[in-house]
């Protein structure tokens, strides 16, 4: 296959959604989701054969979340994602938005520190560390919104908006540090939302809900931008293989429509995961409230009883 500058492939026959789903397999992306699922098996297989349950709800959507990020990254639309700029943006989307999301409904972290074995007093073991990051200053400091918010914003504009993205796609190890910043910056930025493994911020669910709705303005704003743009804006899309049959500006306001209207389906998910959470908790407060009137309501009764059979004996 012949290639074209920074190492794309220049004679890519026109883009079909059967062609981009072929396999391709590349290494890199490949090797880490099945080491994704190989550790995430692991540790349910731990918990299996230790008698304790784990939900399968939960391991359903982390195999849901690396199959989206092969997808995107193990078939041809990670060489089409090289020359087009509509694809790549898919990659992106699906990477930063939909794959943390399942990842994280997954809860790893918390069947982690489940499968793993304590130390022991006094000592420091895999889970001991583990527990020790959930609890640190850095990972406050990362996790909060002041910090996730304006990551996740940055991770656009300063990607596509300054010379940084052509910088990275000269190489192939610039590409697949910037995915894997991708899925990063998603986690990150979704994970004290989303609530359902420990972290060091885990505000209330209104709070949440509003940390989730903050970034979509700008989300929106900078699809927009792509997508009204009258020149192409990114060096690397800027002249497409001929081979492919596609004018760069239109692939280009195809790329900014794709990430505008892509930003309103992981909110709603989300939307639909918080939800959840909070009825869940609203339920197991109420039967927390209930035990409890029913523990008070029996010592009252108890208590009253003591009263009257007091009464009783001074009567007598």
């Amino acid at each position: 296959m012949d290639h074209g500058d920074h190492g794309m492939p220049a004679d890519l026959p026109p883009f079909t959604l059967a062609r981009g789903l072929e396999f391709t397999g590349e290494p890199a992306f490949l090797v880490g989701c099945l080491a994704m699922l190989a550790l995430y098996g692991w540790g349910v297989l731990r918990l299996h054969r230790r008698g304790d349950r784990w939900p399968v709800r939960r391991t359903v959507a982390f195999v849901a979340g690396v199959l989206t990020i092969a997808l995107v990254t193990c078939t041809a639309l990670n060489e089409y994602g090289m020359v087009l700029f509509s694809v790549h943006m898919v990659q992106h989307m699906v990477i930063s938005m939909l794959s943390p999301i399942l990842l994280l409904l997954g809860a790893p972290v918390t069947l982690t520190l489940r499968a793993l074995p304590s130390a022991g007093r006094g000592r420091r073991g895999p889970r001991e560390l583990l527990v020790a990051l959930l609890h640190s200053r850095y990972l406050r400091v990362i996790t909060h919104p002041a910090f996730t918010i304006p990551l996740f914003i940055a991770s656009l504009y300063a990607l596509y908006f300054t010379p940084l993205f052509d910088f990275l796609m000269e190489s192939k190890a610039g590409h697949v540090g910037m995915m894997a910043h991708f899925l990063a910056v998603g986690l990150i930025f979704f994970w004290p939302i989303m609530g359902v493994d420990p972290g060091p911020h885990r505000p209330g669910y209104v709070m949440r809900m509003l940390e989730l709705f903050a970034s979509m303005p700008f989300h929106a704003f900078f699809g927009i931008a792509i997508m009204m743009a009258s020149e192409p804006m990114v060096g690397t899309y800027s002249d497409p293989p001929a081979s492919l049959g596609v004018d760069a500006l239109a692939d280009q306001n195809a790329a900014g429509g794709i990430a505008w209207a892509f930003s309103e389906i992981p909110s709603v998910i989300v939307l639909i995961a918080l939800i959840y959470q909070w009825y869940r908790s609203e339920q197991r407060q109420a039967r927390r409230q209930d035990r409890a009137a029913d523990r008070n309501g029996d010592r009252e009764l108890a208590e009253y009883n003591a009263y009257l059979a007091s009464l009783n004996s001074r009567a007598r």
